[in-house]
């Protein structure tokens, strides 16, 4: 199979990542919630929205440092590639951020891969896709031939531009959709990377 696979939020887990950049900045005290919308919440609080925008281009740049891998995602990836199934990552964002330093969040993100050794025997170079649009996300994924599409954005599965013949695999560690439920769409849903492997791989079983 060819499994296309989001980046932010699907392969890269930012919990704690909004809440260590913005102590390091010292726009918060460290007693605010380690979540991103606590930390929001409490500078939008503040009536500091600018400063909100500015770190998240920062945490979608140079802040990726603090972000790491989903538990369980490079034992999937190895255990899916190790069946014969091709990986792609195909993620929509934009290659600047909307306010403060022109960061280059493409490269940020290529680099957060390498860092994270998924190119060792992992993706190539011709297998991460960074688009920066939703629509050319969409297409990028069609021209692609994706047989699988996992995605922690319902509306990018639900998306009329969805390949028809894809899979649609919704990524919910955080149970935002318990049932996989989202404004009627029902989609198979999985919490955990391992859960994925095993349903992707009891395919070929």
């Amino acid at each position: 199979m060819r499994i296309g696979i989001d980046f932010d939020n699907t392969i890269a887990c930012y919990d704690d990542a909004f809440h260590r950049a913005a102590v390091a900045q010292g726009l918060i005290p460290a007693t605010v919630g380690h979540d991103k919308t606590s930390v929001r919440d409490h500078l939008r609080g503040l009536g500091r929205d600018p400063d909100f925008t500015l770190l998240q281009g920062y945490v979608y740049g140079p802040g990726m440092q603090y972000a790491r891998l989903y538990p369980g995602l490079r034992e999937a990836l190895a255990a899916l590639r190790g069946a014969g199934h091709r990986l792609f990552i195909v993620s929509h964002r934009t290659r600047a951020p909307f306010a403060g330093p022109p960061y280059d969040l493409h490269a940020a993100a290529r680099d957060f891969v390498a860092r994270q050794g998924l190119q060792n025997g992992g993706f190539a170079a011709d297998e991460i896709w960074f688009e920066e649009t939703r629509a050319s996300k969409l297409a990028r994924a069609g021209a692609l031939l994706c047989d699988v599409f996992i995605d922690d954005l319902p509306e990018v599965l639900a998306a009329p531009a969805f390949p028809a013949s894809a899979r649609a695999i919704l990524f919910d560690p955080e149970l935002h959709w318990p049932d996989g439920t989202w404004q009627t769409r029902r989609f198979e849903r999985h919490g955990r990377w391992s859960d994925i492997a095993d349903a992707l791989l009891r395919v070929n079983a």
